[in-house]
């Protein structure tokens, strides 16, 4: 029966392509020439196919190697020792000699490049010693995470180059999903321990109530629609069923390859592989129930696509192609597969390996808790220093300003003595006993009676002029009219 509907389609085809051509034929003979001006014409311009996007493998230098592989494609003579070359040949370097041969054009976009990698390589190392600061950098670390590179010269792309490139590359697809399981392993290492950790602040009603709600949620996410074994013949007419909408009795290998090869490269690569198990895991996962776990599915599907690729790709070049697709199909293990089980039916982890987990997380937290200390330590002993550098500032402000005050009291001038109405000036020891002198050397002498018409200036104008005549002050001289004959009865006392 399939044979006779596969017969019917291609017939079928046959037919459509018959009746286009016929008339493809007819339009040209029955079409009458138009002159056109061409100049005037604008022609539409034709955008060209874009091919389709390279797969995300996951590595550091995805974009590198992803530029490297585009261009070599390129040239027609490494694009057919590429598809003609066995994987085990690649994996020893047998594919790299032929860059010797490619054009001149390709290798200088090479050249161009790797330069650019080199660049952003050396950017990426300057960030991270920066951000290090004063701890050494392991360089030899560094230089084996870049080994895909040929750093003594990193002005071309040579033949080292590629095969580096190549092998590295090979390597690290291979430990690539070994580390994503070991993230997942520790993933739900700490979600169980943060569970117990929860339980411990509990009293024991909510601790059993806790305990009966968790086995109620593992029973129910355990409760599900059997599961096909991935990559099988009922696995795959699901898929054609439900996903292509086709009719299960149809269903067609070599028609089902074809349709989910979707970038038309006629391979099956890791991520078209893992787009066919969705509808299984559906069955086991969704995003709305408590007990599921998206982050479990994700190693679902991780390990349903691990299971096909190692049944199925026999020359291990991490890619499926239509031949080893349709040799796996008339496998027995095709028909009848064994039951497969899922993730919640593997432990992940072993108590050993729970054990050493939590002895790590505790010297991790007692790690950070020292630290911590450490941190509150410096701490106080900055802000001691700032008080003592404060206190200092304190004094040098304080010493700056009185020497601000010293300098301003010895400019300004002695303050003038201001007398008012019939105030009688304080007249000191000094100025009495000058007085008494003066009046023992001249007996007899008597001031001169003064005008009460002179202003207080013009008495200080002539007792500057008798100073020098005299030698003595003569302070009587400054008192006002009327006061000078009280002053002069005080000299006459005996």
């Amino acid at each position: 029966m399939r044979s006779r509907i596969h017969n019917k389609m291609c017939c079928s085809r046959a037919l459509l392509t018959g009746w286009a051509l016929l008339l493809v034929q007819l339009l040209c003979l029955e079409a009458v020439p138009i002159s056109i001006d061409k100049t005037k014409v604008k022609v539409p311009e034709k955008t060209p196919e874009e091919p389709p996007a390279s797969v995300d493998t996951g590595l550091h230098y995805d974009r590198y190697l992803r530029e490297v592989i585009d261009f070599l494609e390129k040239d027609q003579h490494f694009r057919e020792k590429l598809h003609n070359t066995d994987m085990e040949d690649i994996k020893q370097g047998k594919l790299a000699k032929e860059l010797d041969f490619v054009s001149h054009h390709v290798r200088t976009k090479l050249d161009e490049l790797k330069r650019q990698e080199v660049n952003r390589l050396r950017t990426l190392i300057k960030a991270k010693q920066d951000i290090e600061g004063d701890r050494t950098v392991d360089h030899q670390a560094l230089l084996k995470q870049f080994e895909y590179l040929n750093h003594m010269n990193p002005h071309t792309f040579e033949v080292d180059d590629l095969d580096r490139l190549i092998k590295s590359a090979t390597k690290d697809l291979e430990n690539y999903d070994k580390e994503r399981h070991e993230e997942f392993k520790k993933y739900e290492m700490m979600k169980e321990h943060d569970r117990r950790e929860h339980l411990k602040t509990l009293d024991d009603d909510d601790r059993k109530k806790e305990e009966e709600h968790y086995e109620e949620m593992r029973k129910k996410h355990a409760d599900h629609p059997k599961v096909n074994h991935p990559g099988s013949q009922n696995q795959l007419k699901e898929v054609w069923e439900e996903a292509d909408g086709l009719d299960p009795e149809d269903f067609d290998p070599k028609t089902f390859f074809n349709l989910h090869d979707t970038n038309g490269d006629g391979f099956f690569d890791e991520q078209e592989l893992e787009a066919l198990f969705t509808k299984e895991l559906e069955k086991i996962y969704d995003p709305t129930n408590e007990e599921d776990d998206m982050v479990e599915m994700e190693e679902e599907r991780l390990r349903m696509r691990e299971h096909v690729m190692n049944e199925v790709d026999s020359n291990k070049d991490r890619l499926v192609s239509l031949d080893e697709f349709l040799v796996a199909t008339k496998k027995k293990e095709f028909l009848e597969p064994d039951s497969w089980e899922t993730l919640e039916q593997n432990q992940v982890y072993t108590d050993e390996e729970m054990k050493e987990f939590e002895e790590h997380l505790t010297q991790q937290e007692q790690d950070l808790n020292q630290k911590a200390v450490d941190l509150q330590k410096q701490r106080e002993e900055l802000e001691k220093q700032q008080e003592q550098l404060n206190a200092q500032k304190m004094e040098l402000q304080q010493a700056v300003e009185h020497m601000e005050r010293l300098r301003s009291q010895k400019v300004d001038p002695p303050p003038e003595v201001h007398i008012e109405g019939n105030a009688i000036p304080e007249i000191n020891a000094v100025d009495n006993q000058l007085h008494f002198e003066q009046d023992a050397q001249a007996p007899g002498h008597q001031p001169l009676p003064q005008d009460p018409q002179h202003t207080s200036q013009e008495h200080h104008e002539q007792q500057n002029q008798d100073l020098p005549q005299q030698g003595l002050p003569q302070t009587h001289q400054d008192l006002p009219p009327g006061h000078q004959e009280v002053a002069q009865g005080q000299h006459n006392l005996p």
